[in-house]
């Protein structure tokens, strides 16, 4: 009974003092960059539009905006007839 109880309160202890002995990661500061990291990934949960995400990036970032939209050179009427080489439109 007596070598039992004695294993028990060595196993008891050794757990306490092995969670005892781990330093908490999180006590020490942030570095510029894990901030910045950190910044930018609750930037992206936010939700916000393409536009106002695009701001505010390039304000975390020191970025200037990129201009953003659509241009005419890309655009196409669906009414006009597209004649392919060799197949009818």
């Amino acid at each position: 009974m007596n070598r039992s109880f004695a294993v028990l309160l060595l196993l008891v202890t050794s757990v306490l003092v092995g969670c005892a002995a781990h330093p908490a990661p999180q006590l020490r500061p942030y570095t510029a960059e894990e901030t910045r990291q950190l910044a930018l990934e609750a930037l992206s949960r936010r939700g916000l539009s393409f536009d106002e995400y695009q701001q505010q990036r390039a304000a975390l970032t020191g970025q200037s905006p990129k201009p953003s939209g659509f241009d005419r050179h890309g655009e196409m009427n669906a009414e006009r007839g597209v004649k392919l080489l060799g197949r009818a439109s």
